[in-house]
Order: C-alpha cells, then structure tokens, then sequence
C-alpha cells in the first residue's frame, strides 16, 4: 500500500529519464513528452546548459535566505523587465505563490477587495489563488473562500464592463485559459480591458504561469494583445523544470510592496535563479522566438491536415495548442495515447493539450500529429 495522499488520478506507469523531447518509464519504454510537465520543461529535458549550471551552482550555494543580498535575484529580474513596461520583480517557488502575491500586491496597493475573475479560469490551489480560479471543481468542499472575486463568463465584454466599478482593486485572467480548455483572450475582449484600465484605477493582473517564458511565440502572451498588465505572474516555464515563480510589476507599485509586507523563506534562491537565468538567455533571444512561431506554423498545420473534419478544431498560440474533439470526452484518447507511446494532458473534459517542449523538432512534431492521427481516428476508444 501507497504511504502517498492518493491525491492525484497517477497513470499507472512512471517515467524515469528524459532527453529533449523523449522520456522512458521503468520498462524501457519510449515516449514522446507533448506534456512538458505542464509547460515546465521549456528546454525539454536534461538540457545541456540546465543540467551544467545546476552542477556548477550546486557547487557553490543553494540557500542563504532572503536576509541578504541577491546578486542573482538582482540579475535575472533585471533580465526579466528588459524593453518591457514593467520595472521590478519578485521570486517564489511556483505559480499559486505567484497569485498569491498578485492578490495580496493589488489589495494592498488599491486598498479594496473586489478582483474580477473568469469562468473556466485557473490559478492555482492555495486559499487566495483557488478563490480566483472559476471551477467549481477546484473550489469545492474547502468551506468559505476568500470573498470579493467576482466571476465573470470569459471574454464577454458586456458582463465585463457591467461589474468593472469604483470598488474594483482589479481584474485577473490568463491569455490563454490553460485548464479550462485552451481558451484565447478575443481581440475585442482585451481592447476593453485595455480601455478600462486606461479610464479608471483599476489593476490588471496577468497570469502567464502557463503562456509566458516563449510558450506562446513571443516572452509573455500580453506582449500579442493592446493589454498592458500592472503585474505579470509567472512559474512553469521559467525554471525549465526547476521550480520558480514570480511576479513582475510596474513603477507605481514599488513602495507598496515595502520591507515585511511579503516574503518567502525558499522563493528566489540562488539555484533557482541561476536556472532560470539560463532558461530565459536561451528563451528570450529573437530567433528562438521566431523558432518556436515557425514550429507552431508547422504544428498547426499538420493537425489541420491530418483533422479536416468539421468536429475536430484547433485553437491556442505558439506551442500551447489544443485539439478539440467536438464535444466528446478527451479522457479514454489520452489514455490511449499513452499507450501509442505520446503523452498529452486534458484541458477540461473535451479538448487535448499539446505543450511540447520549445524545442521539438518538426520530425517529433510529424510523429506526434501521426500518433493522435493513429489513436483518433483508427483506433476503437471505449468510452
């Protein structure tokens, strides 16, 4: 019997060692990894210069608090703002502390309460973070929530401009709904909180944990919209399977964030930082960039190749793509490609998620498309 919290839904195998875009479980088996950790391993696995640096810091320091001065810290968000809007940074070790921070930073900066928040939206499963998610499946048999969130349906202007009021701190969302479906911000959608933001004091919080570090084609998702967040958090990808977390935030909110106000005993240290210092020198450089647009180009087009049938849809940005499969429950097809040898993760009940490392090759990307093709179309699925 497990000595585990059976509090995962595990699939009944586990993987042992992974190189790029391959991983393999106990039996030597080979798969392709279209799951990335979630859109953790943005360099794919055991890359070269991660697994360098690691060594290479872990030689010299791991932890020494936050007391003390971070040259690291100091570098990395220096790295992180450049030729952006936003001015300073904060680290933590994942994407709910990230929220959390967002929450606590426009509360107090704002001095209200009310955040407005989106259905099917997902930011995590701490107290604050959960009470900003908008499923039910996350939020129940916790007892109370945090109050003030107000949900909202996602990319509905008319609701959106019905409760943006004066006693509104801010408004929360992700650019693209990750668990909730992959779901994109509309155009219209985010001129209106862009036009919000500009005709009042209300904040608006961007939760890139998923989309940001080059995901989407460009360093943050917001930088493809007229949306110009007063904070950024951001987790996942920018340790590249190490886990970081952050927040970035403007000008206007240095002094809020005072001496005491926050803080985190783990959150930025120095082997954290030098990770991610190397994930995003690779990551944020314009031809990688451009790179992982090309990729998505080719993905895309080879999922609409191989599923021209009405039923089937494609939709997302960059290297976060779903494959919608018309209303049908995603859950026996991921199952049963883990068994055709490629790892996927649902986005809801009915659409599959394919976050490939940034790094994929078009040959992986052809075997991929080639799997799901095998496995969606050929293959008899009980559901």
């Amino acid at each position: 019997m497990s000595a585990l919290f059976q509090n995962y839904a595990r699939r009944p195998f586990a993987i042992v060692e992974g190189k790029g875009t391959e991983v393999f479980d106990t039996t030597g088996k080979r798969y392709l990894d279209f799951t990335s950790g979630i859109a953790v391993c943005s360099l794919g696995h055991a890359h070269p210069s991660i697994v360098e640096t690691i060594q290479k810091q872990s030689q010299k320091l791991w932890h020494i608090s936050n007391l003390f001065e971070s040259p690291g810290q100091e570098k990395l968000a220096a790295s992180l703002v450049e030729d952006l809007h936003l001015s300073y940074a904060f680290f933590c070790n994942s994407g709910a502390e990230a929220n959390e921070a967002a929450i606590k930073l426009v509360r107090k900066h704002t001095g209200k309460h009310k955040i407005i928040v989106f259905e099917q939206s997902f930011h995590g499963r701490t107290f604050g973070a959960m009470s900003a998610t908008g499923q039910d499946k996350v939020r129940n048999g916790f007892g109370p929530l945090v109050s003030e969130f107000v949900t909202l349906p996602f990319n509905d202007v008319t609701a959106l401009k019905a409760a943006a009021d004066a006693d509104t701190a801010a408004i929360m969302l992700e650019m693209i709904q990750g668990e909730g479906g992959v779901n994109p911000v509309t155009e219209e959608f985010a001129k209106a909180i862009h036009e919000i933001q500009q005709s009042s004091d209300i904040l608006v919080i961007v939760d890139e944990v998923q989309t940001g570090i080059g995901r989407t084609g460009t360093r943050f998702a917001f930088e493809q919209t007229v949306i110009k967040p007063d904070i950024v958090s951001m987790a996942k990808g920018l340790g590249g399977g190490f886990p970081i977390g952050g927040i970035l935030g403007t000008e206007k909110l240095f002094n809020t964030f005072s001496a005491g106000t926050h803080g985190t005993t783990f959150g930025g240290n120095p082997l954290g930082v030098a990770v991610a210092q190397t994930v995003i020198d690779q990551i944020f450089n314009d031809a990688f960039l451009d790179n992982v647009k090309q990729k998505s180009a080719y993905f895309v087009n080879k999922l609409e190749e191989a599923f021209p049938e009405e039923k089937y849809s494609v939709q997302g940005k960059g290297l976060m793509l779903g494959l919608s499969l018309g209303g049908e429950d995603v859950a026996p097809y991921v199952a049963a490609l883990d068994e055709a040898g490629l790892l996927t993760v649902a986005a809801g009940p009915k659409v599959i998620r394919l976050l490939p490392p940034l790094t994929v090759s078009e040959q992986e990307i052809d075997e991929a498309v080639n799997l799901l093709k095998g496995v969606l179309k050929e293959e008899q699925v009980s559901i």
